[in-house]
């Protein structure tokens, strides 16, 4: 069952959504499928991604992303795609990778929801 979000958290979340390129479920499946190099981020909270996550998935959490995303060692151009529970989140994580110069960052609408409704290999 979706969240019934805040106007305020709402209007942030298209703010980034109006910027920022998105994908859902899939179209993720197809980009994990090819050969180009993918990293896929987890930004939701660490009991969430524990709970469950996408295979392959490293866990960044929405609120440290911005400290803590150059310990990955990723050029700007790597394709990132990141993923919350149902895209909100992500986005707003995705502007502002954007803003600190990751040029290739998607966001997963749909997220972890998503994900569980294509079908996706799940840890």
């Amino acid at each position: 069952m979706a969240k019934k979000h805040t106007p305020k958290f709402l209007a942030i979340t298209e703010s980034a959504r109006a910027v920022i390129p998105e994908c859902d479920a899939a179209a993720l499946r197809v980009m994990l499928e090819d050969e180009d190099s993918l990293v896929v981020f987890d930004v939701r909270e660490r009991h969430e991604f524990e709970s469950g996550h996408l295979n392959g998935a490293v866990h960044l959490g929405k609120g440290v992303i911005e400290r803590d995303i150059e310990k990955h060692d990723l050029d700007d151009d790597s394709r990132i795609v990141l993923y919350c529970g149902g895209g909100f989140r992500s986005a707003i994580a995705a502007k502002s990778l954007k803003e600190m110069g990751y040029s290739n960052v998607i966001s997963l609408w749909g997220g972890w929801r998503g994900i569980q409704a294509e079908g996706l290999a799940i840890e």
